[in-house]
């Protein structure tokens, strides 16, 4: 059995990082630039991320290969650099792990592109998408995949399918959800009944759901999950519902604010708890004392 895996069925409350993306912009990351390239281009930089989250009291990192498929990389002519972005994102995440207990989750976003019939990409084509960039991940030394942010059944059960028909590491699939006059749904229209048994016929090993809300929604969406699925149930909040600011995007949850609901979230029946959007080491470090303090 994974380290990952281990560490939970001995029940234990598992600590996950925040935010890479602003986190690279606060590094000079330029808006509308391609952040899987720093792992080639700035090294120090991505490392010094994981190591600052590691240092909070992460228990598990994630890469900076968020947009490091081939259709989000051709965006900046870039397709032909997936296994090299994929493979520096994790070995730099897993250095960064060397002087802590550290698990590497390799993170994959959505591709941006819609399946057939709404779209003009065969399952077949995304399925070849979704192996390369894993495989490229896999060889960096992935201990896990984290599948974050989908907001399609179809997109994310073929990126879980390829995992498990590619690798022996333990898959997380994670989903987007909005609050609407019938409840949580993704943009997608995927419900919270049908996302989590759809994962799990797919074979995930932890489910979650990440970004789109502050940290006070996702409990009830943990006590959704948990109607409906045995597994291990990993949360991302956002510092709150991004503002827009004196043309900045803003989040305007503290770490205080995101600490306080530690012990719902708990309750609720969450395992794994982290921060998506807005979160920084200071948010991680609250919520580790208050995961520790429960």
């Amino acid at each position: 059995m994974s380290l990952l895996l281990d560490r939970l069925k001995k029940g234990e409350i598992l600590v996950s990082d925040g935010a890479m993306g602003t986190m690279l912009q606060d590094k000079g990351l330029k808006a509308g630039g391609c952040p899987e390239e720093w792992n080639i281009t700035h090294p120090r930089e991505v490392k010094a991320i994981a190591e600052a989250y590691l240092k909070a009291g992460s228990d598990i990192v994630l890469t900076n290969t968020f947009g490091g498929s081939r259709f989000k990389l051709a965006k900046f002519d870039l397709e032909a650099k997936v296994t090299e972005f994929n493979k520096a994102g994790v070995a730099l995440a897993k250095k960064a792990t060397v002087q802590y207990r550290g698990i590497v989750a390799a993170s994959i976003g959505p591709t941006g592109k819609f399946m057939q019939p709404l779209g003009t990409v065969t399952e077949g084509e995304m399925y070849d998408v979704f192996r390369e960039q894993i495989l490229a991940q896999i060889q960096g030394g992935a201990d896990a995949i984290c599948i974050e942010t989908m907001t399609s059944l179809e997109e994310i059960s073929i990126a879980v399918k390829v995992v498990k028909e590619n690798t022996a590491v333990p898959v997380i699939g994670t989903m987007t959800f909005d609050k609407g006059m019938q409840g949580y749904k993704t943009m997608m229209g995927v419900g919270i009944k049908e996302a989590v048994l759809g994962l799990e016929k797919e074979g995930v090993d932890i489910i979650g759901t990440n970004c789109g809300n502050g940290i006070g929604p996702m409990v009830d969406i943990v006590r959704e999950m948990k109607k409906y699925s045995s597994k291990p149930i990993l949360v991302h909040a956002n510092a709150g519902v991004p503002e827009l600011i004196d043309g900045k995007t803003c989040f305007r949850e503290t770490p205080q604010d995101m600490a306080k609901k530690v012990s719902e979230l708990i309750n609720a029946g969450v395992n794994i708890i982290g921060g998506c959007c807005g979160t920084t080491p200071e948010h991680i470090r609250a919520i580790r004392n208050a995961v520790d303090v429960k």
